[in-house]
């Protein structure tokens, strides 16, 4: 292989796209991966990272374009870490995200004779999230910054709007970040551990219109707080609550374990499927509602419900898929380790007055079983883990336990793919579907279909 060096200029053929989005250039067979480019473009980049394995390029120059290249709307994209494929076209971005799971699917499993579909995308791939985790800082001249980080790093990019954030967010953030100048509001530095102001917090119920303001701090002592609260419901009359959230660990976690409700409401709603949920200030809730309904609508097409079931779900947080089932079944069981969470799903029930629920706190492997012999045998188990998807004890539990369907929602595929290696055991999988939940984004979720052999 010829020596490549950092700084070394290149030029090459774009031959394929890592799960990240980054396209793959060759030399000799040794791979260098090169951000914004699309397969088929033909480029000129510079070397600026060497490993033993392959090499990091950065773009100079795009020779001839992919078809599916269009421009950027976002003025920060080139330095925001927030998306990934904004010079990809939406059509693109859907194709790709099921090559994804195709690959780990049907290439690099098992799972030959498994049907994917094409992914579910979103007829408008834009302002879709209703939650906005917003970094505050300092400039070079003394003012308030607030944005998102630059790529791979924590130097917050001082922005006037997000693309991909609820169009009333970037009005929030605008006028916070004046008020905080205004009033001298003391900003938190990561290096030195000092000062107020974190983060802010915003969260906008998708179909109440409901909005909440969430100040992360670290420490209590807030003396601008009533005047920024005067302000606000000055500019948005549709503030529902505001609160402060404390956080005194030197930390990557935004949120710290107390809230203090400064105005209004302790929870905000939104309704997903025509089941109305209570939302805390670190509730988790779907980041993107309008796809939720789709992805949660096709998870209960794939359980092929009579009325006549019992549905366990798993990792189930406030009760969002087991309470937008309750209503086609005879009874659902969830299960959380969260107990915040539990405490939500049983009020969540109860606003909606789904008395065929029960919502327990525990480890699921550990109260499935405990389930099992109280004579509760489920004819669906919904399955809904974090980004590292189940534990090992979990998936032998579900062996065990045997029922008929198994519908598994994944926000991370691969860790999916590993789960499934283990289910294939007595289940076969039968389809999977990829729903675009993060338009502009590398991620995809995926919902699957488990049938017993």
């Amino acid at each position: 292989m010829k020596t490549i060096q950092k700084n070394d200029i290149k030029d090459g053929k774009v031959i394929d796209l890592t799960h990240e989005g980054h396209g793959v250039v060759k030399i000799d067979n040794y791979p260098i991966f090169v951000p914004n480019t699309l397969i088929d473009e033909e480029i000129e980049y510079k070397i600026i990272k060497v490993k033993k394995n392959f090499a990091i390029g950065k773009l100079m120059n795009v020779m001839q374009e992919s078809k599916e290249r269009i421009e950027p709307p976002c003025v920060y994209y080139s330095k925001c870490g927030g998306c990934q494929l904004q010079h990809m076209s939406y059509n693109a971005q859907l194709a790709m995200k099921k090559e994804q799971v195709v690959n780990l699917f049907h290439r690099k499993g098992d799972f030959k004779e498994t049907t994917i579909h094409d992914t579910v995308g979103m007829e408008n791939p834009w302002r879709y999230r209703n939650k906005s985790q917003i970094p505050v800082g300092i400039t070079q001249d003394k003012d308030v910054k607030m944005g998102f980080y630059r790529q791979r790093s924590h130097d917050i990019i001082n922005m006037d709007e997000c693309l991909i954030q609820d169009n009333q967010h970037q009005q929030v953030m605008n006028v916070v970040k004046q008020l905080f100048n205004d009033l001298k509001v003391s900003i938190y530095n990561e290096r030195s551990k000092q000062g107020l102001m974190r983060h802010v917090v915003i969260r906008t119920g998708h179909h109440s219109d409901d909005l909440m303001i969430i100040f992360v701090t670290n420490g209590k002592k807030f003396k601008q707080a009533p005047t920024i609260i005067e302000k606000l419901l000055e500019a948005f009359p549709n503030v529902t609550s505001i609160k402060q959230n404390i956080n005194k660990t030197h930390s990557n976690v935004i949120m710290g374990d107390e809230s203090i409700t400064l105005y209004g409401k302790d929870k905000i709603e939104d309704s997903l499927s025509d089941v109305t949920f209570k939302i805390s200030d670190r509730s988790f809730y779907q980041i993107n509602s309008a796809q939720t309904e789709n992805l949660y609508q096709r998870a209960i097409d794939y359980a092929q419900l009579s009325g006549n079931e019992i549905v366990l779900d798993t990792y189930c947080g406030i009760g969002t898929i087991g309470l937008s089932m309750a209503s086609q079944v005879k009874h659902v069981y969830g299960v959380e380790v969260v107990p915040e969470a539990i405490a939500d799903a049983q009020q969540n029930a109860t606003l909606n007055q789904l008395e065929n629920t029960t919502f327990v706190c525990g480890k699921a492997e550990d109260t499935i079983l405990k389930w099992q012999q109280d004579g509760i045998q489920p004819d669906v188990v919904m399955v809904d883990p974090p980004r590292k998807g189940c534990d090992e004890s979990f998936i032998q539990t579900l062996l065990t336990l045997a029922p008929q369907k198994i519908v598994y929602i994944s926000c991370n595929p691969a860790t999916q793919q590993r789960d499934a290696a283990m289910l294939q055991e007595k289940y076969n999988l039968v389809e999977i579907t990829p729903v675009d939940m993060f338009p502009q984004t590398t991620h995809v979720e995926t919902v699957a279909l488990f049938e017993l052999k």
